[in-house]
């Protein structure tokens, strides 16, 4: 049998007590190399190239199947889309509930730049330090109940009785629009570099799957019943080498002793405990599950029960602050900023509060004095955070802009039959028109980028308070920025609005261009009939108009223009 390393095991309160190797030549290289880390990064690189390739095939071909994502289920709970993300989101929970947390370790692309931002760092001689909370690791539980419980509880709570409580499903695994749900190139960058890089160099190892990933959310649930685990034999020393190889964070060699196996939801079989062990003490094997397990190891922390409350405060905070704004941050990228944010204000905080504080190799204040690296560091967090609260407030705009924008009650179709529909605005128009432009407004003015979601919203304000070049203007920027159905209507908007304004053959190329994205768009024939007929095209526009109300009979502004001709 081989023999490992003798030791015994001191701490504090705050520190994870391992056992202390003999700091001599010969025992440098104690722990050895995993075998099975070699292996596991052949298959995330395997799994990376393949979403390359579909990526690529969808390109030249037109169609593929729909994205292997297990956000994609939020679709079939939504609306009855079944798709290959909801397919394999349910193989993988099938599959958790069975063997552990396998998918995680060994086929997810986030968790692949997770690793690779930890070996990079660990070659330039940086080892990432997890951190500990016990608040936050409950983020990604509850983000997961709000992406695929809730949809479905707000159904039961709103449907009409005659409805059934789930949709119809639908065969959705074949798509043309294979991007639609991804964000552009130019965010989807900066959204893998905070999520796979950032949260690891300041949460540590698998940072954002530990406070962030909805997913892991339910995956750590699945696996505290499942009966695979990582077990131990008799022949386990308590060595440590399995808990100083650990990328997920657990303290193996604690777990294994206690209880037999690793309970640690975090765990995701790697196996690199399994290959470094040098009694070959651990396997993967079936048996009791973490559930069935009393908990009595006492856990150690980064931070203490007030700085637990302010780190919540802050992670909410800067959520709701980043997430959705301008509408190009994703929620996934936005957890990930919030990681960030909490962590290097708490260490903020952290550096005016104790005599002596260091992050990484870098000395940020000692003896009670601010090195320049604590100076630089401030900096830092200060440009960060001012730059996570212009968000909140950029996005406060937007909020109770749209808010006002849904409490308007004049009708479109009434809005533009009028050339001035200010004498149609009740009350409750009025005032919503003055509070939309104020806050859009705002956001427009004071934003880094536009919002092409409330571009047409500040439009539409603009063109009932009678500021209709205005209107049409903000309706361009809004139509440049947009893609294929958003794009259709501001279009047609704009097209409507250039028609009141008797610039009809600006108006028609609008018209013709959302009628390109979206042929049952019936009321944008109707309005490039008014071109047509303004332009004394007027056979033209009799037979687009004939057309729209063979498509829907139910237009009286299309009959009113035909028995007028």
């Amino acid at each position: 049998m081989k023999s490992g390393c003798e030791g015994k095991e001191t701490g504090t309160k705050r520190s994870i007590s391992l056992p202390v190797l003999n700091n001599s030549k010969d025992n440098v290289e104690l722990i050895r190399e995993s075998r099975t880390s070699r292996w596991r990064a052949g298959a995330l690189i395997i799994l990376n190239v393949l979403m390359v390739a579909h990526f690529i095939q969808w390109r030249f071909m037109g169609t593929t199947v729909s994205p292997i994502e297990p956000s994609e289920s939020m679709f079939t709970l939504q609306n009855g889309a079944v798709n290959a993300g909801v397919i394999f989101f349910s193989l993988a929970m099938i599959a958790t509930l069975i063997f552990g947390r396998f998918v995680c370790g060994w086929g997810c692309h986030i968790l692949a730049l997770q690793d690779l931002c930890s070996w990079i760092l660990k070659k330039v001689g940086l080892t990432p330090k997890p951190f500990r909370s016990r608040l936050l690791v409950f983020v990604p539980l509850i983000v997961a109940l709000y992406m695929f419980v809730w949809p479905t509880v707000a159904r039961a709570l709103t449907k009409p009785n005659e409805l059934p409580l789930f949709p119809a499903f639908t065969n959705h695994i074949i798509t043309t629009d294979f991007w639609a749900t991804f964000p552009p190139f130019w965010v989807a960058v900066p959204f893998l570099f905070i999520c796979g890089f950032m949260t690891v160099y300041f949460l540590g190892s698998k940072g954002f799957c530990t406070y962030a990933c909805p997913y892991g959310g339910f995956f750590g649930l699945a696996d505290q019943i499942a009966p695979g685990k990582i077990r131990v034999t008799d022949a386990c020393n308590q060595c440590g080498h399995c808990t100083a190889t650990c990328t997920s964070n657990v303290i193996v060699h604690q777990e294994v002793k206690q209880y037999g196996m690793v309970v640690d939801p975090g765990c995701m079989k790697c196996m690199d405990c399994v290959s470094v062990c040098p009694n070959d003490a651990l396997y993967w094997g079936f048996g009791k599950p973490s559930a069935a397990v009393k908990k009595t190891i006492s856990r150690n922390y980064s931070l203490t029960w007030p700085e637990e409350i302010l780190a919540a405060i802050v992670f909410a905070a800067s959520y709701f602050a980043v997430w959705d704004v301008y509408q190009i941050v994703p929620m996934l990228m936005a957890l990930g900023i919030s990681c960030v944010t909490t962590f290097v204000v708490l260490r903020a905080i952290k550096l005016f509060k104790t005599a002596d504080l260091s992050f990484y190799r870098f000395n940020l204040k000692a003896a009670g004095k601010v090195k320049p690296t604590g100076l630089v560091f401030v900096f830092i967090v200060l440009v960060w955070t001012a730059i996570v609260a212009h968000s909140g407030w950029i996005r406060y705009h937007e909020v109770a802009g749209s808010r006002a924008f849904q409490r308007l009650q004049i009708p479109d179709e009434l809005a533009l039959a009028q050339g001035d529909p200010a004498r149609w605005l009740s009350a409750v128009d009025v005032a919503s028109i003055e509070d939309g432009r104020r806050h859009l407004n705002a956001a427009k003015d004071f934003g880094f980028f536009a919002n092409a979601d409330t571009l047409p919203k500040l439009a539409w304000f603009e063109f009932l308070a009678g500021n209709t070049e205005t209107a049409a203007e903000i309706l361009k920027t809004a139509s440049d920025l947009q893609g294929s159905q958003p794009r259709a209507l501001s279009l047609y908007y704009r097209g409507s609005i250039l028609n009141r304004l008797g610039r009809f053959d600006e108006a028609l190329v609008n018209l013709e261009s959302a009628i390109a994205e979206r042929p049952d768009l019936v009321t944008a024939l109707e309005e490039k009939g008014v071109s047509l007929w303004q332009l004394a095209r007027r056979d033209e526009a009799e037979l687009i108009w004939r057309k729209a109300i063979g498509q829907n009979p139910n237009l009286p502004l299309a009959f009113s223009f035909l028995a007028g001709a």
